[in-house]
């Protein structure tokens, strides 16, 4: 068994495994995740299992639970996930339908879209009119992101629908 700073080197493995593992969780997304699993574990195997306990197989086992902690990192996504919390810009918003929470006239109202993401409640206007509580409707205009310019779905012609489809297509 060898000796480094009078501990041996499977518990050196482990704690620089625990503390890489830290480290990940005060900055996430550094992926140091991969690492800190793959140090853990081979400690924890060189701990469990003294005759795996030497320079070398230390090594190996690192090396292959290092391999299989970033399989397994890759095929869970961890960090990209589905897609519906990410940010984007205000034009994604262009042709997304949603539904009125509060009445929406040329001054004020608020409306949830659906697919919206974290939060998918925006304050609307409309260009003429007045659009009821609960009723569908299509953004025309994202104008930034903070005020939508909304219209009625009912409202809508042909080729708007055609851009809501496909906008819609695009984004699933």
């Amino acid at each position: 068994m060898v000796d480094v700073f009078g501990q041996s080197l499977s518990m050196l493995l482990f704690t620089a495994g625990v503390a890489v593992s830290i480290m990940e969780a005060l900055a996430p997304g550094a992926h140091f995740i991969v690492l800190g699993v793959a140090l853990m574990a081979a400690g924890l195997l060189g701990l469990l299992v003294p005759a795996l306990s030497g320079p070398l197989p230390l090594a190996l086992l690192v090396t292959l639970t290092g391999a299989g902690a970033f399989v397994v990192y890759r095929r869970l996504d961890l960090y990209t996930g589905t897609d519906t919390g990410r940010t984007r810009n205000s034009e994604h918003l262009r042709g997304a339908r949603g539904h009125v929470t509060e009445r929406v006239t040329e001054r004020e109202g608020h409306v949830e879209l659906d697919k919206g993401g974290f939060d998918s409640s925006y304050a609307a206007r409309t260009v003429e009119g007045e659009i009821p509580v609960d009723a569908e409707i299509v953004v025309i205009d994202p104008g930034g992101g903070n005020v939508l310019t909304v219209e009625q779905l009912s409202n809508v012609d042909e080729i708007d629908r055609e851009l809501s489809q496909y906008n819609e297509r695009e984004r699933s």
